[in-house]
């Protein structure tokens, strides 16, 4: 089972190699980033927010609207930790390449792997085509976008956004390739046989995300990522004056480096870092929690302006769907299942049930939160409607709580549990329910 957004970020390292090469890239972006970790923590951060009750409440909508399939956050979570896990091979095979140039003996294993230049300005392309394809899902855009991604970039980017694209021109780019870095990128995506860019591990790895029904169409959006960003790149450096030998010395300040030589230092990075995966997590995080706080002052603001309810008309009016005579499903908490029965009497919340199918000796009386209703010309190929009754399963309890259906979403149901503010409402597998 995936990891919850909160075990992720709660997980995230305080101090590795990662943070320690994004501390050292603060000169280029002064003040951008702080590492922000632990869920409770980043919420006091971002919202300044305080309050016990109001920090559970914005953890609790923060949870289940990652769970939420239409969101984008999950797919865009497994975007940043598939392009780390693969890129490790790539810088793998740069790294090969690099000792095979410096050892003579080795040169064999030039041969085996594409040239360290060419392998590196695919991973960096890939990574911008990652970058677009999350922010589009992170922010509503129905198809992957390059212009609109690069507007943003230039006018919104912040934080770990920002601090993500420093780090993927610094590590990726200048340290690598140098500072021409933009026309040898340049020069693999137009002069470069396209099948090489489709074999390559790290494509065949994100292959599936990548909009375009057909390798050419594929490679296409990869150049106009590159071309939408090409930009911005030359003006960060520009701006800036970063140079190889600035973003080395400033590394030099973290992490002891062994080896003058920067290519190697960028391939030893590039394995032994995860920047994209570590703050893409920071990313989708505060999109999660900034959209959860302000669901959550909204529900606290309509809390306060509610008048206070008469919980005994409010029972009565559940109970108009159920009369005499009428047939209901009845939940059975040994069998776990729904049996048809009729209401033979009526008294305040509770109703004398004969089963259908079964003798009197069976009839009892069984509570509200037990019965229900079902019109199954609404319903889906599972049986299940919007606002309809279910039990829903839960393994830290290991009980059946009675629940509403409020969206359905494929094999997902969205669920607000009776008698719990909506604060608990989630997202639910079919299997969970009954």
């Amino acid at each position: 089972m995936d990891k919850s957004i909160i075990q992720l970020v709660d997980e995230l390292p305080t101090d590795n190699i990662t943070v320690k090469v994004l501390k050292a890239l603060d000169y280029v972006a002064p003040g951008e980033w702080s590492n922000l970790t632990g869920f409770d923590n980043s919420i006091r951060s971002i919202t300044g927010e305080t309050d016990a009750k109001v920090i559970q409440k914005i953890r609790d909508r923060a949870a289940n609207l990652y769970k939420d399939p239409q969101k984008g956050y999950q797919f865009a979570i497994k975007l940043y930790q598939t392009i780390d896990k693969a890129d490790t091979a790539m810088a793998a095979a740069a790294l090969a390449n690099k000792v095979s140039e410096k050892i003579g003996f080795l040169s064999f294993l030039g041969k085996i792997t594409p040239k360290a230049d060419v392998t590196q300005s695919i991973d960096l392309l890939l990574k911008i085509a990652v970058e677009i394809i999350a922010f589009c899902k992170l922010n509503g855009v129905p198809q992957p976008n390059p212009q609109e991604f690069a507007n943003s970039l230039a006018n919104n980017y912040q934080n770990a956004s920002l601090i993500r694209m420093v780090a993927l021109v610094c590590i990726d780019g200048i340290l690598p390739l140098g500072p021409d870095f933009l026309s040898k990128i340049h020069g693999v995506i137009s002069g470069t046989d396209a099948g090489l860019i489709t074999q390559n591990p790290v494509f065949l790895a994100v292959n599936n995300f990548l909009p375009g029904n057909n390798p050419s169409d594929k490679v296409g959006f990869i150049s106009q990522g590159f071309n939408s960003v090409q930009g911005w790149m030359n003006d960060l450096v520009s701006k800036t004056g970063i140079t190889p030998q600035s973003i080395s010395r400033n590394l030099g300040n973290f992490i002891q480096i062994a080896d003058d030589n920067l290519d190697f230092v960028a391939a030893f990075l590039d394995q032994t870092t995860n920047y994209y995966e570590h703050t893409g997590t920071q990313t989708v995080a505060r999109n999660l929690i900034l959209q959860a706080y302000a669901l959550g002052k909204e529900e606290i603001k309509q809390e306060q302006q509610k008048p206070i309810q008469d919980v005994s008309s409010a029972v009565k009016s559940d109970k108009n769907q159920y009369e005499v005579s009428k047939t209901v499903e009845v939940w059975d908490n040994d069998d776990e299942d729904w049996y048809q029965g009729t209401i033979e009497k009526i008294q305040d919340d509770q109703f004398f049930i004969h089963y259908l199918g079964y003798g009197s000796s069976h009839n009892e009386w069984i509570g509200e939160d037990d019965i229900r209703t079902r019109d199954l010309r609404a319903a889906d190929d599972n049986g299940y409607a919007v606002g309809q009754k279910v039990k829903c399963w839960d393994d830290d309890q290991e009980a059946w709580y009675s629940a509403t259906i409020e969206q359905i979403q494929g094999q997902q149901y969205f669920v607000h549990y009776i008698g719990y503010d909506s604060s608990y409402d989630e997202w639910v597998d079919n299997d969970e329910i009954s």
